[in-house]
């Protein structure tokens, strides 16, 4: 293990992420190794080596490599990438931080807005998680992230989406909550208000306690019943927000193996980068339970290449 990782850099073994440190961790010879891929164009060999090391190794390597060289090892690579490929592995050379503002800033930029990834990351992110991702959009665009949140969306879904971005888990009595948002499935002119205040300021546990003392009493998802009974009360967006959040507060692992069914580029990428060194074991279990077939497998029908060798090697193995 290269000792200038700090302790806090070090993914320890017992995690659910799938990518761990690289043992035996050798800068100096990746580099060489590495210098000698982009010479030839060895995009097999890039991969391999990228895709095996952790997010801190990486960015040792992309320090190590600039002063070996002279040169950042991203620009090399997007000379030898393209495409599919070499998003993917520009994503695996920032570090966890820059890759969800990199998300956050493409869902945003450009015409029309992503809300479904805006909401996946304000969803399933901690408020120090968020914190961080925030000072890093801000230093790495100049921008405010808070201001083009609000300048991209409007009405109740840009009051909870602000709300997520700035959540901070408070302690709270479990039986006000429920009766609060009780009151509000039961109104007959609901308001966005009880339901952003309260989802956004208690932690993932109170809430779960919360979602099935009321789902108890009516046996039915809080998720279903809103969409059924709210589509002509809550905007379409706000609906999708407050579904989104509801789902990844009962089960965010499975949350995010559906949303990567499709297998759709940009969003697989997203979620297998960002949940790599954290859960993706725990996804994988999701996706294997919803779909009946592994995500390793799936994968490997899905893609070709040294697309699918990045892929499955993220993946990391069969289930």
């Amino acid at each position: 293990m290269d000792s200038r990782l700090r302790p806090s850099e070090m993914l320890c073994w017992g995690t659910l992420g799938s990518v761990r440190p690289f043992p035996n961790f050798q800068p100096e010879r990746d580099v060489v190794d590495l210098q000698a891929a982009l010479e030839q164009k060895d995009i097999n060999s890039l991969v391999r080596i990228l895709t095996n090391r952790s997010s801190a190794q990486r960015q040792t390597l992309a320090r190590d490599y600039q002063t070996h060289t002279q040169k950042e090892l991203k620009a090399g690579l997007k000379k030898v990438l393209s495409g599919d490929l070499e998003a993917l592995m520009l994503g695996l050379m920032m570090t966890p931080e820059q890759f969800e503002a990199h998300r956050l800033r493409l869902a945003m930029a450009g015409v029309g807005t992503d809300e479904e990834t805006l909401l996946e990351i304000l969803c399933m992110r901690t408020p120090q998680q968020l914190s961080d991702i925030n000072a890093v959009y801000n230093a790495e665009y100049k921008r405010d992230l808070e201001k083009d949140l609000i300048s991209e969306t409007s009405g109740d879904f840009t009051k909870l989406l602000v709300a997520l971005l700035k959540k901070e888990y408070r302690p709270g009595p479990l039986e006000p909550d429920v009766q609060v948002l009780s009151e509000e499935l039961n109104s007959k002119k609901p308001t966005a208000g009880p339901w952003i205040q309260i989802l956004t300021s208690r932690s993932p546990d109170h809430l779960r306690k919360v979602l099935i003392d009321m789902e108890a009493e009516r046996n039915r998802p809080v998720a279903e019943i809103i969409e059924k009974r709210f589509g002509g009360v809550f905007s379409a967006d706000f609906r999708l927000g407050l579904i989104t959040l509801l789902c990844c507060i009962e089960n965010p692992h499975l949350y995010l193996a559906q949303r990567i069914q499709n297998m759709k580029g940009s969003v697989l990428q997203g979620v297998l980068v960002s949940h790599c060194e954290e859960d993706l074991l725990a996804v994988r279990v999701a996706f294997k339970t919803c779909t009946g077939t592994s995500l390793y497998t799936t994968l490997q029908k899905q893609f070709k290449g040294d697309l699918q060798q990045a892929l499955l090697a993220i993946c990391c193995a069969e289930d």
